[in-house]
């Protein structure tokens, strides 16, 4: 089995984060994470950030990037990815008023080019999903399906939230097939089996993390990024169980 380093999405730990971030990323290091997916720095100028990062040896897997900074800020987004190590830069969310056939059009028109600029500089530009853009739109296409078929692979690739998919009655390794060799980043979640549908730690829900990772190998994923957006425990308790059970399903992480 290849390799594949695991990740968090910061995100989880925003408000642990929000109190102590240098402190945080060391916890994250510590638990035996090998990088992670930012979103946001802390307040900290992203030199610092580097330099944590150096320090407790985790690696930049990518960052989360609103639309709208995306569209202002192309250019400094960009060169924060080189000084930070990060190779992705991922459109992380639409707001209810950008979700309209209008507003995707438009917006694989920008994903184009930004998706454009960011290779000329080494960057890769990936979409995140979750379940609203599995709504099909008047070509009856799934909007998802608009995204990554209109917009070319070279210039988009994809950032599958396999919790989002699951919850909108999809299978992830049927999407991850779909979109071969452009699944590089992956966002591993878990999903409780009642009906309120709530996000679970690994291996404590329904959705089937085995077959994703069982994948892993053939779709040429590069990370492998938890990430669980509430949590019922503290989230460090939730991302520690979550790695620990990735240690058990990848025994390379037991190091």
């Amino acid at each position: 089995m290849r390799t594949i380093p695991v990740a968090v999405q910061m995100y989880t730990l925003r408000d642990e984060s929000a109190q102590d971030f240098a402190g945080t990323l060391k916890k994250v290091a510590d638990l035996g994470f090998d990088g992670v997916e930012f979103a946001g720095y802390g307040g900290l100028e992203v030199k610092e950030v580097r330099s944590l990062l150096d320090e407790y040896g985790l690696k930049a897997a990518s960052s989360h990037v609103g639309l709208d900074e995306l569209k202002n800020n192309l250019a400094k987004v960009i060169e924060e990815q080189k000084i930070l190590g990060s190779n992705y830069i991922v459109c992380p969310y639409l707001m209810p008023d950008q979700r309209s056939e209008e507003n995707y059009k438009e917006l694989i028109q920008f994903l184009e080019k930004a998706g454009e600029e960011c290779l000329k500089e080494g960057i890769t530009l990936c979409y995140h999903n979750h379940d609203f853009e599995l709504d099909r739109l008047s070509d009856g296409r799934t909007a998802l399906e608009s995204i990554f078929d209109d917009v070319s692979s070279e210039n988009l690739q994809t950032e599958f939230d396999i919790y989002w998919l699951t919850k909108a009655g999809e299978n992830p390794v049927e999407w991850i097939k779909k979109y071969h060799n452009r699944t590089p980043l992956v966002h591993l979640k878990d999903m409780t089996t009642d009906e309120e549908k709530f996000f679970a730690e690994l291996g404590t829900g329904g959705v089937d993390i085995e077959a994703v990772l069982n994948i892993g190998d053939e779709a040429n994923v590069q990370w492998w990024i938890v990430e669980q957006d509430v949590s019922r425990k503290t989230p460090l308790e939730s991302v520690e169980i979550s790695i620990n059970y990735l240690k058990e399903k990848l025994p390379y992480l037991a190091k």
